[in-house]
């Protein structure tokens, strides 16, 4: 039973994570048919929309408030509003890196004062030891950084948007503000893998207590 109950835990925080971006993903690809230019911000609006409603099951889901969820939530807000009412596509390029850097350093502030905020987000799903708990806080910080770094990469190589030549780092390197906008299923397919290829660790580590109790 408890294990049924943490793989519908999992199931509904995916849906959770990715039912924004798909929403994201649909609006802005229809709306570059009808209102071109203004797509991203559609794309935006519906959104912010998908992220509220996430936010209000996963409260409900798990009857309590998540905080990682309910931060990055107000990210999405917050620079989805301003770009939208700037009419500054650029706040919603940067969004990405800052929820992906606020969470690393988060992640790697906790640690060095004796705080694994990893453990606190996640441990009414899985139950590890400390050590555990700590490397894998450790590759999640680092994979923000990653995802961060990525993001950084695309939004400043976008060419046919208002983004200056100055902010480019590779020189030769054209990206279209669609691939950046399509890029958020890719990226999210990364993490989902990224995720996948912690389980061994996570399956290696679980309290011998546990192998007592299925027996």
């Amino acid at each position: 039973m408890a294990q049924t109950q943490k793989t519908s835990e999992q199931s509904s925080r995916l849906l959770i994570d990715a039912g924004p971006i798909g929403v994201w993903i649909i609006v802005y690809n229809v709306m570059r048919r009808i209102a071109e230019d203004d797509a991203i911000y559609w794309g935006t609006g519906a959104y912010m929309v998908a992220a509220v409603i996430a936010l209000v099951m996963s409260i409900r889901i798990e009857r309590r408030i998540p905080p990682m969820l309910v931060f990055t939530t107000v990210i999405v807000l917050g620079f989805g509003m301003i770009g939208i009412l700037l009419q500054d596509p650029i706040f919603i390029y940067i969004k990405p890196t800052i929820i992906n850097l606020f969470l690393s350093y988060m992640i790697l502030v906790g640690l060095a004062l004796g705080t694994n905020v990893w453990k606190v987000f996640f441990s009414h799903i899985f139950e590890l030891t400390d050590r555990a708990w700590t490397l894998l806080a450790i590759r999640w910080a680092i994979w923000f950084q990653v995802l961060a770094g990525l993001n950084e990469v695309m939004w400043r190589h976008i060419t046919d948007s208002v983004v200056p030549e100055s902010a480019r780092w590779f020189a030769g390197l054209e990206l279209s503000e669609a691939f950046w906008s399509n890029a958020k299923l890719g990226v999210m397919v990364l993490s989902i893998l990224f995720a996948a290829s912690q389980m061994p660790l996570i399956l290696k580590n679980q309290p011998k207590k546990d192998a007592a109790d299925a027996a």
